[in-house]
């Protein structure tokens, strides 16, 4: 069990999300930072899917009310433990009544913090995710405030501290083209892949608001609502593209111009109000094989992390 003993705004309970239900109209939700999330859980030793917390902002203040094991991944908190300094990407013992603190993020947008068992809450749809907008998963379906307590599941056996090395990346996303690229006029479709895209402070779980250069159809277009998934790059009437996350509705009537790779949409989760992005051309095979480099890779970390 751990209680929370103060809370930044927006902390959640978070999984791998909800799957195979976007023809019911229900998102996905969970971890935004799913690669955050893979590393979390090989690190305690968890099942891919256990749940974490996803921090946005500190401080968050907790009490740990059992001996275990804890970690931090993806954007960088400063963490104390009983006033200890703790390194993120790295599993560390915890003994029952010790208070954890974590204050930042440093660089970077989110966290996920994560406990060896992970966080035993009510399966809802499939997933313990929290829905912020529709009210349900995780804890009653809202952010975690003081006083709420969280139950661990049981844990595996993990022998002594490892850590992995805290992936890097430039500001570049590769995309594939959209379905409706081809709707833009020439001096768009150069713009949105050879200019800068910043990242406006009104972005949430559902998408960021980018801004930039204006980008101009060639003719009005109408479109039917249609299906879309984390990563795709929506163009609004104001031509300001917005990149879906994992909130969003899962149909949409806006063009759609781009589509960030599953294996870069992490970095969308890590992209702090103000960054600025760029995207860079990919091809479908391309996107497979980085899926699959990323499968790889996980699974040489879940093997020498056991042994």
């Amino acid at each position: 069990m751990i209680e929370i003993l103060r809370c930044g705004p927006l902390t959640t309970v978070q999984d791998g999300g909800r799957h195979g239900l976007r023809h019911l109209g229900v998102p996905a939700a969970g971890a935004l930072d799913d690669w955050a999330l893979a590393r979390l859980n090989a690190l305690l030793g968890n099942p891919p899917e256990a749940a974490a917390l996803e921090l946005v902002a500190g401080p968050l203040e907790l009490r740990i009310e059992r001996e275990g094991w804890l970690a931090l991944c993806g954007a960088p908190f400063e963490m104390r433990l009983d006033g200890h300094p703790l390194r993120p990407e790295w599993r560390w013992p915890c003994r029952a009544g010790q208070v954890l603190r974590l204050d930042g993020p440093l660089s970077g947008q989110r966290a996920l913090l994560g406990f060896a068992g992970g966080l035993a809450l009510p399966s809802v749809l499939g997933a313990r995710a929290t829905d912020l907008r529709s009210g349900f998963g995780g804890l009653h379906g809202r952010a975690l405030r003081k006083g709420d307590r969280l139950a661990l599941g049981p844990a595996a056996r993990l022998h002594g501290v490892r850590g992995l090395r805290t992936p890097e990346w430039d500001g570049r996303l590769r995309a594939l083209p959209g379905p409706e690229l081809a709707a833009l006029d020439l001096r768009s479709r150069d713009a949105l892949w050879s200019e800068a895209w910043r990242v406006e402070p009104q972005s949430d779980r559902m998408g960021l608001r980018l801004s930039g250069p204006l980008l101009s159809l060639r003719r009005p277009l109408e479109l039917a609502s249609t299906a879309v998934l984390p990563g795709t790059l929506q163009l609004p009437p104001a031509g300001q593209p917005i990149a879906l996350l994992a909130d969003a509705g899962t149909t949409g009537g806006y063009p759609r111009v781009a589509i960030v790779i599953a294996a870069d949409v992490w970095k969308l989760a890590q992209a702090r109000p103000g960054s600025a992005l760029r995207l860079q051309p990919c091809t479908l095979e391309a996107a497979r094989a980085a899926r699959a480099q990323r499968q790889h890779e996980l699974a040489l970390q879940r093997r020498a992390l056991v042994d």
